[in-house]
Protein backbone atom coordinates (compact mmCIF):
# COMPACT_ATOMS: atom_id res chain seq x y z
CA UNK A 1 0.00 0.00 0.00
CA UNK A 2 3.15 2.57 -0.62
CA UNK A 3 3.57 1.80 -4.20
CA UNK A 4 2.63 5.89 -4.57
CA UNK A 5 5.23 6.77 -2.15
CA UNK A 6 7.76 4.09 -3.65
CA UNK A 7 7.02 6.68 -7.09
CA UNK A 8 7.63 9.91 -5.75
CA UNK A 9 10.75 9.23 -4.67
CA UNK A 10 11.35 7.78 -8.14
CA UNK A 11 10.48 11.32 -9.63
CA UNK A 12 11.96 13.16 -6.84
CA UNK A 13 15.44 11.28 -7.46
CA UNK A 14 14.38 11.76 -11.05
CA UNK A 15 15.04 8.48 -11.54
CA UNK A 16 11.27 7.25 -13.02
CA UNK A 17 10.24 3.35 -14.09
CA UNK A 18 11.29 3.34 -18.43
CA UNK A 19 8.09 2.16 -20.27
CA UNK A 20 8.04 0.73 -23.47
CA UNK A 21 4.21 0.13 -24.91
CA UNK A 22 4.07 -2.34 -27.45
CA UNK A 23 0.21 -2.28 -29.38
CA UNK A 24 -1.74 1.66 -28.98
CA UNK A 25 -5.96 0.19 -29.11
CA UNK A 26 -7.88 1.16 -26.73
CA UNK A 27 -5.93 -0.67 -23.19
CA UNK A 28 -3.40 0.90 -24.06
CA UNK A 29 -4.84 4.44 -24.91
CA UNK A 30 -6.76 4.08 -21.28
CA UNK A 31 -3.07 4.06 -19.78
CA UNK A 32 -1.60 6.38 -21.61
CA UNK A 33 -4.07 8.60 -20.48
CA UNK A 34 -3.23 7.79 -16.60
CA UNK A 35 0.77 7.31 -17.23
CA UNK A 36 1.37 11.11 -17.90
CA UNK A 37 -0.18 12.22 -14.64
CA UNK A 38 1.40 9.79 -12.36
CA UNK A 39 4.85 10.92 -10.79
CA UNK A 40 7.80 8.29 -11.16
CA UNK A 41 6.37 6.63 -14.93
CA UNK A 42 8.42 7.87 -17.96
CA UNK A 43 6.94 6.18 -21.53
CA UNK A 44 10.19 6.04 -23.55
CA UNK A 45 8.31 5.00 -26.30
CA UNK A 46 4.89 3.31 -28.11
CA UNK A 47 5.71 0.50 -30.77
CA UNK A 48 2.80 0.34 -33.25
CA UNK A 49 2.82 -0.81 -37.07
CA UNK A 50 0.57 2.17 -37.67
CA UNK A 51 2.52 5.15 -36.23
CA UNK A 52 -0.29 7.68 -36.62
CA UNK A 53 -2.68 5.48 -34.83
CA UNK A 54 0.05 5.67 -31.82
CA UNK A 55 0.18 9.56 -32.36
CA UNK A 56 -3.66 9.38 -32.16
CA UNK A 57 -3.87 7.40 -29.17
CA UNK A 58 -1.70 10.35 -27.27
CA UNK A 59 -2.76 13.17 -28.29
CA UNK A 60 -6.77 11.90 -27.64
CA UNK A 61 -5.63 10.92 -24.45
CA UNK A 62 -3.83 14.28 -23.36
CA UNK A 63 -0.45 14.34 -24.86
CA UNK A 64 0.91 17.41 -26.90
CA UNK A 65 2.07 16.45 -30.35
CA UNK A 66 5.44 18.30 -29.46
CA UNK A 67 5.96 15.76 -27.05
CA UNK A 68 5.93 13.11 -29.98
CA UNK A 69 8.74 11.59 -32.12
CA UNK A 70 8.26 9.53 -34.72
CA UNK A 71 11.97 6.94 -34.84
CA UNK A 72 13.01 4.29 -36.55
CA UNK A 73 16.40 2.88 -34.26
CA UNK A 74 17.08 1.69 -30.68
CA UNK A 75 19.58 5.14 -30.76
CA UNK A 76 16.92 7.73 -31.61
CA UNK A 77 14.62 6.13 -29.30
CA UNK A 78 16.98 6.47 -26.47
CA UNK A 79 17.89 10.04 -27.67
CA UNK A 80 14.34 10.90 -27.32
CA UNK A 81 13.74 10.03 -23.92
CA UNK A 82 16.93 11.91 -22.96
CA UNK A 83 14.80 15.17 -24.19
CA UNK A 84 11.35 13.95 -22.41
CA UNK A 85 9.85 13.01 -25.99
CA UNK A 86 8.27 9.35 -26.60
CA UNK A 87 9.41 7.67 -29.34
CA UNK A 88 7.00 6.48 -31.42
CA UNK A 89 7.96 3.43 -34.13
CA UNK A 90 6.45 0.54 -36.15
CA UNK A 91 9.77 -1.71 -34.79
CA UNK A 92 9.12 -3.09 -31.71
CA UNK A 93 12.55 -4.87 -31.48
CA UNK A 94 14.01 -1.85 -31.60
CA UNK A 95 11.70 -0.49 -28.94
CA UNK A 96 12.80 -4.00 -26.85
CA UNK A 97 16.01 -3.21 -27.61
CA UNK A 98 15.92 0.83 -25.66
CA UNK A 99 16.93 1.70 -22.47
CA UNK A 100 13.72 0.23 -20.41
CA UNK A 101 12.60 -1.39 -17.21
CA UNK A 102 9.26 -2.82 -18.02
CA UNK A 103 7.91 -3.48 -21.79
CA UNK A 104 4.04 -3.37 -21.45
CA UNK A 105 2.50 -6.24 -24.22
CA UNK A 106 -1.03 -5.37 -25.68
CA UNK A 107 -1.28 -6.39 -29.01
CA UNK A 108 -3.57 -8.85 -28.33
CA UNK A 109 -2.43 -11.20 -30.65
CA UNK A 110 -0.62 -14.71 -29.78
CA UNK A 111 2.45 -15.01 -31.91
CA UNK A 112 3.23 -11.28 -31.38
CA UNK A 113 2.70 -11.50 -28.12
CA UNK A 114 5.28 -14.75 -27.91
CA UNK A 115 8.41 -12.63 -29.59
CA UNK A 116 7.73 -10.39 -27.91
CA UNK A 117 7.80 -11.36 -24.55
CA UNK A 118 10.36 -13.41 -24.95
CA UNK A 119 12.64 -10.98 -26.54
CA UNK A 120 11.80 -8.57 -23.84
CA UNK A 121 12.93 -11.16 -21.39
CA UNK A 122 16.66 -11.91 -22.70
CA UNK A 123 16.93 -8.01 -22.78
CA UNK A 124 16.44 -7.66 -19.04
CA UNK A 125 13.04 -6.04 -19.29
CA UNK A 126 10.26 -6.66 -17.57
CA UNK A 127 6.76 -7.75 -18.72
CA UNK A 128 3.75 -6.93 -17.92
CA UNK A 129 1.38 -9.24 -20.41
CA UNK A 130 -2.01 -7.37 -21.73
CA UNK A 131 -1.70 -10.11 -24.27
CA UNK A 132 -4.05 -13.06 -22.29
CA UNK A 133 -4.31 -14.85 -25.08
CA UNK A 134 -0.70 -15.23 -25.27
CA UNK A 135 -0.39 -15.65 -21.88
CA UNK A 136 -3.01 -18.78 -21.92
CA UNK A 137 -1.26 -20.37 -24.72
CA UNK A 138 2.14 -19.16 -23.05
CA UNK A 139 2.02 -18.05 -19.72
CA UNK A 140 4.14 -21.22 -17.82
CA UNK A 141 6.70 -20.98 -19.84
CA UNK A 142 7.44 -17.33 -19.62
CA UNK A 143 7.12 -17.26 -16.16
CA UNK A 144 9.87 -19.71 -15.90
CA UNK A 145 11.99 -17.80 -18.38
CA UNK A 146 11.52 -14.46 -15.97
CA UNK A 147 12.58 -16.08 -13.02
CA UNK A 148 15.40 -17.69 -14.58
CA UNK A 149 16.40 -14.13 -15.46
CA UNK A 150 15.49 -12.57 -12.16
CA UNK A 151 12.51 -10.47 -13.81
CA UNK A 152 8.97 -10.12 -13.66
CA UNK A 153 6.49 -11.71 -15.88
CA UNK A 154 3.04 -10.33 -14.73
CA UNK A 155 -0.87 -10.32 -15.63
CA UNK A 156 -2.11 -6.67 -15.86
CA UNK A 157 -3.56 -5.12 -13.22
CA UNK A 158 -6.89 -3.82 -14.22
CA UNK A 159 -7.66 -6.41 -16.55
CA UNK A 160 -10.01 -9.50 -14.66
CA UNK A 161 -7.40 -11.89 -14.41
CA UNK A 162 -5.10 -9.91 -11.70
CA UNK A 163 -7.83 -8.38 -10.20
CA UNK A 164 -9.49 -12.10 -9.14
CA UNK A 165 -5.45 -13.49 -8.28
CA UNK A 166 -5.59 -10.36 -6.23
CA UNK A 167 -8.72 -11.57 -4.43
CA UNK A 168 -7.88 -14.91 -3.97
CA UNK A 169 -4.52 -13.81 -2.98
CA UNK A 170 -6.29 -12.05 0.18
CA UNK A 171 -8.57 -14.72 0.48
CA UNK A 172 -5.80 -17.12 1.01
CA UNK A 173 -3.49 -14.67 3.26
CA UNK A 174 -5.98 -14.42 5.66
CA UNK A 175 -6.42 -18.32 6.27
CA UNK A 176 -9.21 -18.73 4.33
CA UNK A 177 -10.16 -21.66 1.98
CA UNK A 178 -11.41 -20.33 -1.61
CA UNK A 179 -13.76 -22.12 -2.87
CA UNK A 180 -14.73 -20.71 -6.05
CA UNK A 181 -13.46 -17.20 -8.10
CA UNK A 182 -14.36 -15.13 -11.33
CA UNK A 183 -16.30 -13.05 -13.41
CA UNK A 184 -18.98 -12.19 -14.13
CA UNK A 185 -20.10 -11.63 -18.16
CA UNK A 186 -22.98 -11.25 -20.11
CA UNK A 187 -23.97 -14.87 -21.59
CA UNK A 188 -26.37 -17.09 -23.80
CA UNK A 189 -25.65 -20.52 -24.98
CA UNK A 190 -26.82 -19.25 -28.65
CA UNK A 191 -23.77 -16.76 -28.02
CA UNK A 192 -21.06 -19.90 -28.87
CA UNK A 193 -22.18 -19.10 -32.34
CA UNK A 194 -21.80 -15.76 -32.67
CA UNK A 195 -19.25 -14.49 -35.84
CA UNK A 196 -18.48 -10.72 -36.50
CA UNK A 197 -21.06 -10.27 -38.91
CA UNK A 198 -23.68 -11.05 -36.14
CA UNK A 199 -22.01 -9.63 -32.94
CA UNK A 200 -23.49 -6.14 -32.98
CA UNK A 201 -26.94 -7.53 -33.31
CA UNK A 202 -26.17 -9.37 -29.89
CA UNK A 203 -24.86 -6.27 -28.05
CA UNK A 204 -27.51 -4.32 -29.40
CA UNK A 205 -25.61 -1.63 -31.23
CA UNK A 206 -26.84 0.58 -33.81
CA UNK A 207 -24.64 0.99 -37.25
CA UNK A 208 -24.60 4.16 -36.11
CA UNK A 209 -23.04 3.55 -32.82
CA UNK A 210 -20.54 1.06 -35.09
CA UNK A 211 -19.34 3.38 -37.09
CA UNK A 212 -18.38 6.48 -34.83
CA UNK A 213 -16.20 4.05 -32.61
CA UNK A 214 -12.90 2.30 -32.49
CA UNK A 215 -15.07 -1.00 -32.50
CA UNK A 216 -13.14 -4.23 -33.33
CA UNK A 217 -16.25 -7.32 -34.61
CA UNK A 218 -13.52 -10.05 -33.98
CA UNK A 219 -12.62 -8.51 -30.79
CA UNK A 220 -15.94 -7.79 -29.36
CA UNK A 221 -16.90 -11.28 -30.61
CA UNK A 222 -14.63 -12.92 -28.64
CA UNK A 223 -15.82 -11.85 -25.33
CA UNK A 224 -19.74 -12.78 -26.43
CA UNK A 225 -19.07 -16.31 -28.26
CA UNK A 226 -17.04 -17.36 -24.69
CA UNK A 227 -13.85 -17.60 -25.83
CA UNK A 228 -12.46 -14.27 -23.80
CA UNK A 229 -13.96 -15.50 -20.71
CA UNK A 230 -12.39 -19.12 -21.32
CA UNK A 231 -9.17 -17.34 -21.93
CA UNK A 232 -8.98 -15.39 -18.81
CA UNK A 233 -10.20 -18.48 -16.58
CA UNK A 234 -7.48 -20.60 -17.88
CA UNK A 235 -4.41 -17.61 -16.90
CA UNK A 236 -6.67 -17.39 -13.61
CA UNK A 237 -6.23 -21.21 -13.09
CA UNK A 238 -2.91 -21.14 -14.20
CA UNK A 239 -1.62 -18.16 -11.73
CA UNK A 240 -3.49 -19.87 -8.65
CA UNK A 241 -3.52 -23.12 -8.67
CA UNK A 242 -7.30 -23.32 -8.83
CA UNK A 243 -8.46 -26.58 -11.00
CA UNK A 244 -10.74 -26.06 -13.68
CA UNK A 245 -13.88 -28.11 -13.77
CA UNK A 246 -14.38 -31.02 -16.65
CA UNK A 247 -17.11 -28.99 -18.18
CA UNK A 248 -15.70 -25.89 -18.29
CA UNK A 249 -17.65 -23.31 -17.42
CA UNK A 250 -21.25 -23.36 -16.41
CA UNK A 251 -21.79 -19.41 -16.82
CA UNK A 252 -25.11 -19.71 -14.35
CA UNK A 253 -27.16 -16.70 -13.89
CA UNK A 254 -25.74 -15.60 -10.16
CA UNK A 255 -26.47 -12.21 -8.66
CA UNK A 256 -24.26 -11.12 -6.40
CA UNK A 257 -26.42 -12.04 -3.50
CA UNK A 258 -26.46 -15.52 -4.43
CA UNK A 259 -22.60 -15.73 -4.77
CA UNK A 260 -21.88 -18.13 -1.79
CA UNK A 261 -25.85 -19.86 -2.65
CA UNK A 262 -24.59 -21.38 -5.89
CA UNK A 263 -21.25 -21.29 -5.77
CA UNK A 264 -20.21 -24.02 -4.26
CA UNK A 265 -19.82 -27.86 -4.67
CA UNK A 266 -22.65 -29.53 -5.63
CA UNK A 267 -22.65 -31.98 -2.29
CA UNK A 268 -23.19 -28.84 -0.64
CA UNK A 269 -26.29 -27.89 -2.62
CA UNK A 270 -24.31 -25.84 -5.23
CA UNK A 271 -23.47 -26.08 -8.83
CA UNK A 272 -19.31 -26.85 -8.93
CA UNK A 273 -18.27 -29.86 -9.92
CA UNK A 274 -15.56 -29.37 -7.00
CA UNK A 275 -13.92 -27.17 -4.85
CA UNK A 276 -10.97 -24.69 -5.70
CA UNK A 277 -12.25 -23.86 -9.06
CA UNK A 278 -12.91 -20.82 -11.16
CA UNK A 279 -16.51 -19.83 -13.21
CA UNK A 280 -17.91 -17.20 -14.54
CA UNK A 281 -21.58 -16.43 -14.40
CA UNK A 282 -24.05 -15.06 -16.42
CA UNK A 283 -25.50 -11.43 -15.83
CA UNK A 284 -28.93 -12.77 -17.87
CA UNK A 285 -31.37 -15.66 -17.10
CA UNK A 286 -31.38 -18.14 -19.98
CA UNK A 287 -34.71 -16.50 -20.69
CA UNK A 288 -32.62 -13.33 -21.28
CA UNK A 289 -34.02 -11.00 -18.56
CA UNK A 290 -31.21 -9.67 -16.45
CA UNK A 291 -29.95 -11.22 -13.11
CA UNK A 292 -30.87 -9.30 -9.99
CA UNK A 293 -27.47 -7.61 -8.87
CA UNK A 294 -25.54 -8.97 -11.63
CA UNK A 295 -21.89 -9.03 -11.82
CA UNK A 296 -21.40 -8.43 -15.48
CA UNK A 297 -18.06 -5.81 -15.05
CA UNK A 298 -16.71 -6.99 -11.92
CA UNK A 299 -15.07 -10.19 -10.18
CA UNK A 300 -15.59 -11.99 -7.13
CA UNK A 301 -14.30 -14.70 -5.16
CA UNK A 302 -16.13 -17.58 -2.58
CA UNK A 303 -14.74 -18.61 0.27
CA UNK A 304 -14.98 -21.26 3.40
CA UNK A 305 -15.10 -20.73 7.32
CA UNK A 306 -12.43 -22.92 8.22
CA UNK A 307 -13.95 -23.10 11.92
CA UNK A 308 -16.88 -22.75 14.11
CA UNK A 309 -15.77 -19.36 15.49
CA UNK A 310 -14.97 -18.23 11.97
CA UNK A 311 -18.52 -19.16 10.89
CA UNK A 312 -19.46 -16.80 13.53
CA UNK A 313 -17.49 -14.00 12.65
CA UNK A 314 -19.24 -14.11 9.27
CA UNK A 315 -22.45 -13.40 10.86
CA UNK A 316 -21.28 -10.80 13.71
CA UNK A 317 -19.88 -9.19 10.85
CA UNK A 318 -22.37 -9.09 8.30
CA UNK A 319 -20.93 -10.99 5.55
CA UNK A 320 -23.49 -12.41 3.03
CA UNK A 321 -23.49 -16.23 3.43
CA UNK A 322 -25.51 -19.08 2.53
CA UNK A 323 -28.04 -20.94 4.24
CA UNK A 324 -25.31 -22.86 6.21
CA UNK A 325 -23.03 -19.76 7.06
CA UNK A 326 -19.95 -21.76 5.92
CA UNK A 327 -19.62 -19.93 2.52
CA UNK A 328 -19.17 -16.38 1.92
CA UNK A 329 -17.81 -14.04 -0.82
CA UNK A 330 -16.69 -10.34 -1.73
CA UNK A 331 -16.52 -8.85 -5.19
CA UNK A 332 -15.73 -6.21 -7.20
CA UNK A 333 -18.60 -4.76 -9.26
CA UNK A 334 -16.47 -3.30 -11.98
CA UNK A 335 -12.86 -2.79 -13.38
CA UNK A 336 -11.11 0.11 -15.17
CA UNK A 337 -8.68 -1.82 -17.42
CA UNK A 338 -5.76 -0.17 -18.97
CA UNK A 339 -6.60 2.98 -16.30
CA UNK A 340 -5.26 0.79 -13.70
CA UNK A 341 -2.57 -1.08 -15.67
CA UNK A 342 -0.07 1.33 -13.68
CA UNK A 343 -0.23 -0.57 -10.41
CA UNK A 344 1.30 -3.54 -12.53
CA UNK A 345 4.23 -1.15 -13.90
CA UNK A 346 4.72 -0.08 -10.53
CA UNK A 347 4.44 -3.44 -8.70
CA UNK A 348 7.31 -5.16 -11.44
CA UNK A 349 9.85 -2.32 -10.95
CA UNK A 350 9.65 -1.50 -7.53
CA UNK A 351 8.49 -4.36 -5.91
CA UNK A 352 9.31 -7.16 -7.92
CA UNK A 353 6.53 -8.48 -7.42
CA UNK A 354 3.75 -9.35 -10.76
CA UNK A 355 0.16 -8.81 -9.93
CA UNK A 356 -0.22 -12.71 -10.59
CA UNK A 357 1.19 -14.51 -13.30
CA UNK A 358 0.92 -17.84 -14.65
CA UNK A 359 3.19 -20.42 -12.55
CA UNK A 360 1.57 -23.33 -13.41
CA UNK A 361 0.03 -25.28 -16.76
CA UNK A 362 -3.50 -26.49 -15.13
CA UNK A 363 -5.81 -25.13 -17.80
CA UNK A 364 -5.90 -24.45 -21.54
CA UNK A 365 -8.63 -23.42 -24.18
CA UNK A 366 -9.35 -25.82 -26.58
CA UNK A 367 -10.74 -24.88 -30.14
CA UNK A 368 -14.20 -26.03 -30.80
CA UNK A 369 -15.72 -26.10 -34.27
CA UNK A 370 -18.50 -23.33 -34.42
CA UNK A 371 -19.89 -25.05 -37.63
CA UNK A 372 -19.06 -28.02 -39.90
CA UNK A 373 -15.29 -27.72 -41.03
CA UNK A 374 -13.96 -28.89 -44.04
CA UNK A 375 -10.42 -29.97 -45.86
CA UNK A 376 -8.94 -26.24 -46.98
CA UNK A 377 -11.34 -24.47 -44.48
CA UNK A 378 -8.70 -21.34 -42.63
CA UNK A 379 -9.26 -20.95 -39.36
CA UNK A 380 -9.59 -17.62 -38.43
CA UNK A 381 -9.03 -18.01 -34.37
CA UNK A 382 -10.48 -16.33 -31.38
CA UNK A 383 -13.80 -14.36 -32.08
CA UNK A 384 -13.87 -15.17 -35.78
CA UNK A 385 -16.00 -17.36 -37.87
CA UNK A 386 -14.94 -21.30 -37.36
CA UNK A 387 -14.48 -21.59 -33.89
CA UNK A 388 -14.68 -20.76 -30.27
CA UNK A 389 -12.13 -21.66 -27.14
CA UNK A 390 -13.57 -24.01 -24.01
CA UNK A 391 -11.83 -24.24 -21.02
CA UNK A 392 -10.42 -27.66 -20.47
CA UNK A 393 -8.11 -29.20 -18.04
CA UNK A 394 -4.33 -29.03 -19.27
CA UNK A 395 -3.95 -32.86 -18.74
CA UNK A 396 -7.17 -33.43 -21.21
CA UNK A 397 -5.94 -31.30 -23.29
CA UNK A 398 -2.50 -32.96 -23.78
CA UNK A 399 -3.87 -36.42 -23.61
CA UNK A 400 -6.21 -36.02 -26.31
CA UNK A 401 -3.95 -33.15 -28.37
CA UNK A 402 -6.22 -30.51 -28.31
CA UNK A 403 -5.80 -27.83 -30.76
CA UNK A 404 -5.24 -24.84 -28.60
CA UNK A 405 -7.35 -21.41 -29.34
CA UNK A 406 -3.89 -19.66 -29.08
CA UNK A 407 -2.52 -21.68 -32.76
CA UNK A 408 -5.86 -21.81 -34.03
CA UNK A 409 -5.35 -18.15 -36.33
CA UNK A 410 -4.68 -19.37 -39.78
CA UNK A 411 -4.96 -22.96 -39.36
CA UNK A 412 -5.58 -24.99 -42.32
CA UNK A 413 -8.23 -27.82 -41.49
CA UNK A 414 -7.40 -31.10 -43.35
CA UNK A 415 -10.15 -33.31 -42.24
CA UNK A 416 -13.92 -33.17 -41.34
CA UNK A 417 -14.67 -31.90 -38.09
CA UNK A 418 -18.45 -31.94 -37.15
CA UNK A 419 -19.86 -28.31 -35.54
CA UNK A 420 -19.37 -28.68 -31.70
CA UNK A 421 -16.23 -30.92 -31.49
CA UNK A 422 -13.12 -30.13 -30.27
CA UNK A 423 -10.27 -30.39 -32.63
CA UNK A 424 -7.23 -31.54 -32.51
CA UNK A 425 -3.25 -30.94 -33.73
CA UNK A 426 -3.98 -33.74 -36.35
CA UNK A 427 -7.13 -32.05 -37.83
CA UNK A 428 -5.41 -28.84 -38.87
CA UNK A 429 -1.77 -27.85 -40.50
CA UNK A 430 0.06 -25.46 -38.97
CA UNK A 431 2.69 -23.30 -39.84
CA UNK A 432 5.51 -24.42 -37.57
CA UNK A 433 7.81 -22.17 -38.08
CA UNK A 434 6.05 -19.66 -35.99
CA UNK A 435 7.38 -18.37 -32.96
CA UNK A 436 4.33 -19.23 -30.22
CA UNK A 437 4.32 -22.89 -31.93
CA UNK A 438 7.98 -23.96 -31.33
CA UNK A 439 7.37 -22.17 -27.39
CA UNK A 440 4.26 -24.33 -26.81
CA UNK A 441 5.65 -27.52 -27.74
CA UNK A 442 8.47 -26.35 -25.44
CA UNK A 443 6.07 -25.57 -22.73
CA UNK A 444 3.81 -29.28 -23.69
CA UNK A 445 7.23 -30.86 -22.78
CA UNK A 446 8.43 -28.76 -19.74
CA UNK A 447 4.85 -28.91 -18.23
CA UNK A 448 3.43 -31.86 -18.74
CA UNK A 449 0.96 -32.58 -15.83
CA UNK A 450 0.46 -36.20 -16.50
CA UNK A 451 4.00 -36.22 -15.77
CA UNK A 452 4.82 -33.91 -12.48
Amino acid sequence: MNLYTLLQERAQNDTPIRIGVIGAGKFSSMFLSQVRLTPGMQVVGIAELDPQKAIEACIKTGWSKDSLSVTTSTGEINDAAKKQSVAITEDAVALIAADLDVIIEITGIPESGAVHAYRSLEAGKHVVMVNVEADCLLGPVLHKKAAENNLVYSMAYGDQPALISEQIDWARAVGLEVVCAGKGTRYQPEFNYSTPDTVWGHYGFSEEQVASGDYNAQMFNSFLDGTKSAVEMCAVANGSGLIPQRCGLQFPPVGVHQLPDILKPKFDGGVLEHSGTVEVIASEHRDGTSVDGDLRWGVYVVFKAPTAYVKRCFAEYGMGTDASGNYAALYRPSHLIGLELGISVASAALRHEPTGTSKAFLGDVASVAKKDLKPGDILDGEGGYSVFGRLVHAKESLADSHLPIGLSGKARVVRPVPKDEILTYNDVELDKDQFAYTLRKKMEQEFNPSTS
